[in-house]
């Protein structure tokens, strides 16, 4: 604006103390111009709605900021106290407060600055999902399982694991893919080093430390993103993955989670949430043209089949389709990651 800059139409301004830029505000055209949580001198944001901007203040109560251009980071979420202290506790609790019309608009507006951050994140990425239920315990062979998974489809650098963020198999795949650089022979030592706190309950705190000492413990890692729900808040995000993007509205995160897996999903074996997934990814192939098919992969041939009969009817479904030859049944992980590299 010193510059010269006469017009903000399509500048979105987030989060800036403007308290003594009434006078630089007033010069310029605004219509078309988004200040999101800025703060203001009386009379401003009147005065820049009437004028055709749009004005989004803060919400007081909101323990987050709502206009943020990141995405979330594990220290940032959990923070170095106790967890009902923590920025993740704390958010969680005030989306269960009763909604207000200032509240529901302060989530619409996380969510979206979200979905912005992401957008940039995923740039030049390509994202392998791995969906799977999340009551996994650490210390079980399946969650070793979805570990050497993770790591399996991030070992070469031509993918990045992206999972729903919370515990179980999302914690476990993406702790495979943050040590991908790493051993086998380091992973196995992680995985038994968690073991001693094998679930999230009865101590959230106690949990989270037992993967902040992995994490210290193995330096630079490779990225992995999780996508997490507060409407989910009482499954805390695992601390694995690099980049968090931590949305209030679960129907937004499932449908950007599936979105943003342009090299395929692999399902591990899960209850109602991974069903969902499965039948939702399923849609998106169903209807997509054929450059835009990406693969599905069950993992589990009896599960599938016999525990959860999910994939005769997706075989139905893909029959005759696009997506025909990219929905597979396979019975180990090897095999999952072995389909995957085949995709390129």
């Amino acid at each position: 604006m010193a510059a010269g800059v006469s017009s903000l139409s399509g500048w979105r301004v987030r989060a800036v103390d403007l308290s003594d830029r009434s006078d630089l505000l007033s010069r310029c055209q605004v219509a078309g111009a988004a200040f999101l949580g800025c703060t203001l001198a009386p009379g401003d944001g009147e005065r820049l709605l009437a004028q055709g901007a749009l004005v989004l203040p803060a919400v007081p109560s909101a323990p987050l900021d709502t206009a943020r251009s990141t995405l979330y980071t594990a220290e940032e979420l959990y923070g170095e106290g106790e967890y009902p202290l923590s920025l993740d506790a704390r958010a969680y609790a005030w989306s269960q407060e009763p909604p207000t019309p200032e509240s529901a608009l302060a989530e619409a507006v996380h969510d979206h600055a979200v979905d912005q951050a992401l957008d940039r994140w995923v740039g030049g990425r390509r994202l392998v999902g791995v969906m799977g239920g999340h009551a996994l315990e650490r210390g079980s062979d399946g969650y070793a399982a979805a570990a050497a998974l993770g790591h399996a489809l991030a070992r070469d650098g031509s993918r990045t694991v992206a999972t729903g963020g919370g515990p179980g198999a999302m914690e476990a795949a993406n702790l495979g893919a943050r040590l991908a650089r790493r051993s086998v022979e380091e992973l196995t030592a992680a995985l038994a080093g968690l073991a001693s706190v094998p679930t999230y309950r009865p101590s959230i705190g106690a949990w989270a430390h037992a993967a902040l000492a992995v994490c210290a413990a193995h330096p630079d890692p490779v990225e992995t993103l999780g996508i997490p729900t507060w409407h989910y808040g009482h499954e805390p995000p695992n601390v694995f993955a690099t980049a968090i993007a931590k949305y209030f509205r679960n129907a937004t995160r499932e449908a950007v989670l599936l979105e943003v897996c342009d090299a395929g999903i692999v399902f591990l074996p899960g209850a109602a949430g991974t069903v969902q997934e499965v039948f939702q990814d399923a849609c998106e192939n169903y209807y997509a043209d054929e450059s835009s098919v990406a693969p599905m992969v069950l993992v589990g041939g009896s599960y599938w089949t016999e525990t959860y009969p999910v994939w005769p009817l997706l075989e139905a479904l893909a029959r005759g389709r696009h997506m025909a030859p990219h929905v597979h049944l396979v019975d180990t992980v090897e095999e999952a990651a072995e389909v995957v590299a085949r995709v390129r």
